[in-house]
């Protein structure tokens, strides 16, 4: 699939991450022309400085894992990723209140991080979808779609599954045109790769980013 590179998240979040396994995380998103690195937000001023003369974004997490903290929280993260350099934030939805449906709640908690974002980075919204029913699924799309998001996203990487080819395609058919569709978590091979962007997807986190672009066979048991 041509340009495949520039789909793709370079993905480095666990939680025992090094510096140096940073730097390395920014060489190869600079040789590989990745879309962007995805660290955690201690990490995002060494990957500012590390990618500044390249086209690579910097990508962060917000509420990360569990999304479990208030909207205040998650707006005072956000802002400061920003000011540290994120072009890029991906925010875990507060799946307790979508499952209570709270959807007035879920809303402002992505609206929080929309407003701190201020079109200053691009928001994106994980929703958990594997633990999620399907209306649940719909209506956290809808919800992200309300708040002004710019992308929705399948996974933490972090829960009991990653991303489907159906949960990508009921993504898109559910936000239409107008929204990104992240496909993250267990994307580790080409074809799986390729099946994701087939089914709606126009962006894919990874750790395995470079087993996927140059087609051979993942290791990885990781993101």
């Amino acid at each position: 699939m041509k340009n495949l590179s520039r789909y793709i998240d370079h993905t480095l979040l666990k939680a025992d991450a090094t510096e140096n396994e940073v730097i390395k995380l920014c060489n190869e998103a600079k040789e590989y022309d990745f879309f962007s690195v995805c660290i955690n937000p201690g990490f995002v001023e060494l990957a500012t400085k590390e990618l500044s003369e390249s086209n690579v974004a910097v990508c962060t997490v917000i509420g990360f894992p569990l999304g479990a903290s208030t909207p205040e929280t998650k707006a005072f993260e956000t802002k400061d990723a920003i000011q540290k350099g994120a072009a890029e934030v991906d925010m875990v939805i507060n799946i307790s209140k979508l499952k209570d449906k709270k959807n007035d709640e879920v809303l402002e908690d992505i609206k929080a991080v929309v407003n701190a974002a201020d079109k200053k980075a691009l928001v994106k919204v994980i929703i958990e979808t594997c633990l999620l029913t399907d209306e649940e699924k719909e209506r956290a799309c809808k919800l992200a779609k309300d708040a002004g998001a710019d992308f929705v996203k399948t996974s933490t990487g972090f829960s009991t599954g990653g991303a489907t080819k159906e949960d990508i395609a009921l993504m898109r058919k559910t936000v239409g045109t107008e929204m990104g569709v992240k496909a993250s978590g267990g994307v580790r091979t080409y074809e799986d790769a390729v099946t994701m962007i087939e089914s709606g997807a126009t962006r894919i986190g990874a750790s395995a980013s470079i087993a996927i672009v140059t087609a051979s066979k993942s290791q990885s048991s990781g993101y």
